[in-house]
């Protein structure tokens, strides 16, 4: 819609924002009018109209098979739109049109603000299948009669009551009318059905709305004020009421069509299942957390005891071995405890790897200088915990065999994402130190040392990548890990 009035019309930006608050409301309109609407803007020149949005009904047929969005039409072909812009208000007059041997209706609904009309609203009405109305249906259409009046007034939408129409309740979720007083004059079945989840045992005709919900409601006091108000329609607001086990989502319309308000549509929606889920959902992530962080706190303490253990053993082989397991479980840690602050099973990797070389570091302070350069991204959990000890055993293997005690040098690990997605992306991690070198004949695969043999089974058994190790020039020592960045199935 932006392209097309920019392109073909003089409308401003404060306009152009008035039709997109109008377009997040009018399926409202629609649902209620039984009709496809569409907006027609006029052209630059004013010699012609421009379809810039289009809605069809949810209640009933659709009056246009193909889309109407970017159609251009010369002035004077369709009069109706014609008299509704220069007349500005809303014109019924006319035959039905033929269209495929369906009879349509068509009406126009001037689109007005601050006194200026700045396009008109086509009002297609299928009547293939038109019957009786029942009480019901004959609701729906004064409701959309008094609507179309408030557009044509510029009295709705209502600024800065943009509605998020994904979320908010429908026509078809149940639909309450009231009178000026608050009082219910109409209630459709699906919004009594809402109403007794809350613990209503009659009907909802001749009661007074707000009262009602306010006695179904829990809360007492100020709360108990601000919810009589709103359900009673006195202004554009939305809210939920929680009661007896049931939840139902309101929604206030005040219908002011000749500028007095002559009552309120209430929408309201049964949201009791969705919400019973939800805090299942936060029960679930909740205990997931939890887990999470208790399997930290093990790891730690399983650490800290292999730290005081190797504190205690007189074999300088037997330190080191019981070091490097204290280093491997608080890689695995490092990963937990990032999981325990998420609300789903993903990590942002980069600070894993941070803290995974920081740790690897204090093998020799001050002697090598480790650092990380590109960026790992976000990462399942199922690749962050298997690729934590990956980096661990080759950063080990690093500093452990490339430089001699008290010998400078430096480790860098360098990432790489490639792909767009979370299906096709690889990551493709580089790991240089500029230290001695490989032994020759040195074959990275058959390399019976326990930290490769762990490097090689985690790379190509869980992660589902490939490991290599090279010599750098002009020293060194390059290993290069090529793994997919989501889980392989």
């Amino acid at each position: 819609m932006n392209d097309l009035v920019r392109q073909h019309t003089a409308l401003g930006e404060t306009d152009l924002e008035w039709l997109h608050l109008l377009v997040s409301e009018w399926q409202l309109l629609s649902d209620l009018s039984f009709a496809d609407l569409v907006l027609w803007v006029p052209t630059l020149d004013g010699t012609r109209y421009v379809s810039v949005a289009q809605m069809r009904p949810n209640t009933g047929p659709t009056s246009y098979q193909d889309d109407m969005v970017g159609h251009l039409v010369p002035r004077g072909r369709r009069p109706l739109l014609d008299a509704a812009l220069d007349e500005g208000r809303i014109v019924r007059e006319g035959d039905p049109e033929w269209r495929e041997e369906v009879p349509v209706r068509v009406e126009s609904i001037p689109v007005r603000r601050e006194g200026r009309v700045l396009g008109v609203i086509a009002r297609n009405t299928n009547l293939l299948t038109v019957r009786t109305p029942s009480r019901l249906e004959l609701t729906y259409l004064q409701s959309a009669s008094d609507l179309a009046q408030m557009i044509a007034a510029g009295s709705f939408p209502f600024p800065g009551q943009q509605v998020d129409m994904d979320a908010s309740p429908r026509v078809g979720d149940g639909l309450i009318r009231l009178d000026a007083d608050g009082v219910v004059t109409y209630a459709s079945p699906n919004a009594l059905s809402a109403y007794h989840r809350l613990g209503l045992a009659s009907d909802l005709v001749g009661q007074h709305l707000g009262n009602t919900t306010a006695e179904l409601a829990p809360s007492r006091g100020p709360v108990d004020e601000a919810l009589v108000k709103l359900a009673s329609g006195w202004a554009p607001r939305e809210t939920e009421v929680d009661g007896n086990g049931g939840v139902i989502q309101l929604r206030a319309i005040p219908l002011k069509p000749k500028g007095t308000r002559i009552g309120s549509l209430v929408l309201c929606r049964d949201v009791t299942e969705l919400r019973r889920r939800e805090r299942e959902l936060i029960t679930k992530d909740a205990t997931i957390r939890e887990i999470h962080h208790r399997v930290k706190n093990n790891l730690q303490t399983v650490a800290a005891l292999l730290r005081l253990q190797s504190r205690r053993m007189d074999s300088a082989q037997g330190r080191e071995a019981l070091n490097e397991a204290v280093r491997r479980v608080g890689s695995i840690a490092i990963v937990h405890e990032t999981l325990s602050q998420n609300l789903d099973e993903r990590v942002e990797f980069d600070e894993i790897a941070d803290r995974v070389i920081a740790m690897v570091s204090e093998i020799s302070p001050g002697k090598v200088d480790c650092r990380r350069t590109g960026r790992f991204g976000i990462l399942d959990a199922e690749v962050a915990t298997p690729l934590s000890m990956v980096l661990t055993e080759i950063l080990q293997n690093a500093l452990e065999h490339a430089f001699t005690q008290g010998e400078r040098g430096t480790v860098e690990v360098a990432a790489i994402r490639t792909g767009t997605g979370r299906t096709d992306g690889r990551l493709l991690i580089t790991v240089l130190d500029d230290g001695r070198g490989l032994p020759e004949g040195f074959d990275p695969q058959r390399a019976g040392n326990l930290g490769l043999q762990i490097v090689r089974t985690l790379v190509e058994g869980e992660l589902g990548g490939t490991f290599d190790m090279l010599r750098a020039e002009p020293r060194g020592t390059k290993v290069v890990l090529d793994i997919p960045s989501s889980p392989q199935k």
